[in-house]
C-alpha cells in the first residue's frame, strides 16, 4: 500500500494548510522545471490538488484508494484488490467457523465510508456487516447469532466489522491509542464486539483484525485494468494540457471530472439506495 515515491496526502500537513508551505510547494515546482503534477490518491490528495491548481500548478488526478470513498467518481483502483484480500479471508475463516461452532468477527479497513465491509461481507457471505453509515442495535445481532447457532445445519456466523463503526449508545469511534494526532489511528471494534458477544449471550466467539494486509500484494485483474485505463487517460490530459482535471470511472467508461473542493468530502454508503444493502437483506444479511 501506499507508495514508492515517499509522497504524502493531506494527512501529513499541519491544517490549515498555511501559504507559506504552498508558496514553497509552487516553488519547488517550478523550480524543477515540471510542465504537470500527476497526482494519485483519494479525498485528501485531491483536496491538496485542489488547492495547488488554484495557485498556478498544473494538475491531473488520478482515483487511488481502497476505501472507495472519493467523489465524483464510481470506483477507485485498489478497492477491488482489498475486497479480493478480505474475501478469502472470510472464506478461509467460515470453515474453522464451521468446524467449531463459532461466531468470527472480521474487523476490516473503512474509516467513514464502510465499502470494503459492505463489499467483501456480501462476497463473502457474512452474516451480520457493520458500517459506520448505519446505526445498529446489539438485540438484532444477538438474535441474528442465537438463530443461527440453534439451527444444527447453521451453527456458526461471520461478522464483518468495518473500523470505524460507532458503538450503540455511544457518540465515538474506538481508537486504537489515546495520543493526539492529525488523523486518529482507529482500531478495536473488533474485539470490543467479540467481547460484548461472548459476554451477553455466551457464544464462543473470535475476533481477526486483518489490518495492512488489506493495503499490499498482488492487485486483482480488475485493478490492473482499470489503473491502466485511469494512466492512459492521465497521460492524455497532461499531453493536450487539459489540467485541473481528474480521471473517473462513470459506468464502464473512463472519463474526466473537473478537481473541485467539494472532493473533500467522502462518497458513504447509502443504506437507502445503495443495491449491495438491498440484495445483503434480501439474503438475511442483518446491518
Amino acid at each position: 500500500g501506499g507508495t514508492i515515491l515517499g509522497t504524502t496526502n493531506i494527512g501529513h500537513y499541519c491544517l490549515p494548510l498555511s501559504e507559506d508551505t504552498i508558496k514553497r510547494t509552487v516553488e519547488t515546482y517550478n523550480k524543477l522545471g515540471l510542465q504537470c503534477l500527476i497526482c494519485i490518491g483519494g479525498d485528501g490528495t485531491m483536496s491538496i490538488a485542489y488547492v495547488l491548481s488554484q495557485h498556478g500548478v498544473n494538475v491531473v488526478g488520478v482515483p487511488k484508494t481502497i476505501d472507495n470513498d472519493l467523489m465524483a467518481t464510481d470506483v477507485t483502483f485498489g478497492f477491488d484488490s482489498a475486497v479480493s484480500v478480505v474475501t478469502d479471508a472470510l472464506d478461509r475463516l467460515q470453515t474453522t467457523a464451521a468446524s467449531h461452532h463459532r461466531v468470527m468477527v472480521v474487523e476490516v479497513m473503512g474509516r467513514n465510508a464502510g465499502w470494503i465491509a459492505l463489499a467483501s461481507g456480501v462476497a463473502g457471505g457474512a452474516n451480520v456487516i457493520l458500517l459506520p453509515e448505519i446505526r445498529w442495535e446489539w438485540e438484532s445481532i444477538f438474535a441474528t447469532l442465537k438463530a443461527r447457532a440453534a439451527d444444527k445445519g447453521k451453527r456458526y456466523s461471520l461478522v464483518v466489522v468495518a473500523e470505524g463503526c460507532v458503538p450503540p449508545g455511544s457518540d465515538s469511534q474506538i481508537t486504537a491509542d489515546d495520543e493526539a494526532k492529525k488523523a486518529v489511528r482507529l482500531g478495536g471494534i473488533g474485539k470490543y464486539v467479540s467481547d460484548r458477544i461472548a459476554k451477553d449471550i455466551g457464544m464462543d466467539t473470535r475476533y481477526v483484525i486483518l489490518g495492512h494486509v488489506q493495503r499490499g500484494g498482488s492487485p486483482t485483474s480488475y485493478d490492473r485494468i482499470l489503473a491502466t485505463k485511469y494512466g492512459s487517460m492521465a497521460a492524455k490530459l497532461a499531453i493536450e494540457g487539459t489540467y485541473g482535471y481528474m480521471a473517473s470511472l462513470k459506468g464502464t467508461e473512463v472519463v474526466k471530472v473537473p478537481i473541485t473542493a467539494e472532493m473533500r468530502e467522502q462518497r458513504k454508503v447509502n443504506p437507502k439506495t445503495d443495491q449491495m444493502v438491498w440484495a445483503a437483506r434480501n439474503v438475511g444479511t442483518v446491518f
